[in-house]
């Protein structure tokens, strides 16, 4: 059986918790973080936190005294011991309780849950993924639009789109009409060696591996550009590839009808994976 953490108690994954007034399921009032666990180890944690605080502040969240960022680790540990996980998906999802859109009660409760994964997830994908352009729905770029908060709709709606058509992933597109990220990850494209990324002013996920690759690349070489990437420039590139925490670096084989190779972007997993390899792995 498995078991979920809500606001510091476990219960077993079919307990109901949350009532039909609460702001979360009523409004989408809340955010997540989605990480993982890897030979017992949270990939990244920190970083992780950093962005849920930071989400809570955006939302304004009133947040407990003793909810603590090493509070709330201390919590995923007792909940992946309880389920007896080595390597697992971590999500932490943060709602306000019940409430009218005007009435807002302010507190801040926690939902902690952990499925297995199997060793080895985020290794190479030799297949490549195949993806789709998502242009039913747009995502606002603007203040709220870096984290990740439970208002999912365009992206819900791109994975409906990516199962429907067969795609892998499906790309989703801000209110410009231009590249933001896919619907579980960070978008990165290569061009005649270099490397290109939407700018976080172009709405996408402010992405925990995003943010590590940024950091990492331009140490082995690599010159990486943010901004204004159109669809045309994404059809165009001769290398891309999807970012998150679970899968790292997830060679594209195809967009539509475009095929990529994955010379540098092998290189660029290898690499990473080499010298990072308590991320990377």
């Amino acid at each position: 059986m498995n078991y979920f953490n809500y606001n510091g108690r476990l219960y077993d994954a079919d307990s109901p918790v949350i009532g039909p007034d609460n702001r979360g399921l009523r409004y989408g009032d809340g955010l997540f973080e989605t990480l993982k666990l890897l030979d017992s180890k949270l990939i990244l944690f920190d970083e992780h936190l950093a962005r849920l605080w930071q989400g809570m502040q955006l939302l304004q969240f009133v947040i407990p005294r003793l909810l603590t960022p090493d509070h709330l680790q201390q919590q995923v540990i007792n909940l992946l011991k309880k389920n007896l996980h080595d390597n697992a998906r971590v999500r932490i999802t943060i709602v306000r309780g019940d409430g009218g859109l005007y009435d807002v009660k302010n507190n801040c409760n926690y939902i902690i849950q952990s499925w297995n994964i199997e060793e080895g997830t985020g290794g190479w994908n030799e297949n490549g993924l195949q993806a789709g352009i998502f242009r039913d729905a747009k995502k606002m770029a603007g203040i709220f639009s870096n984290c990740k908060h439970n208002n999912f709709l365009p992206y819900f709606m791109g994975a409906l789109f990516a199962k429907k058509n067969k795609y892998n992933d499906a790309v989703i597109l801000n209110n410009s009409d231009r590249v933001c990220d896919s619907t579980i990850a960070n978008i990165f494209l290569l061009k005649d060696g270099e490397l290109f990324t939407p700018a976080l002013t172009e709405g996408c996920v402010a992405g925990v591996i995003r943010k590590f690759i940024l950091q990492t690349l331009p140490v082995h070489g690599f010159n990486i550009n943010e901004g204004e990437i159109t669809q045309e420039s994404l059809l165009n590139a001769d290398e891309v590839f999807f970012t998150n925490s679970i899968y790292n670096i997830r060679w594209v084989a195809g967009i539509e009808n475009k095929s990529y190779s994955n010379f540098l972007t092998r290189k660029i997993y290898d690499i990473l994976s080499k010298t990072n390899p308590d991320v990377f792995c």
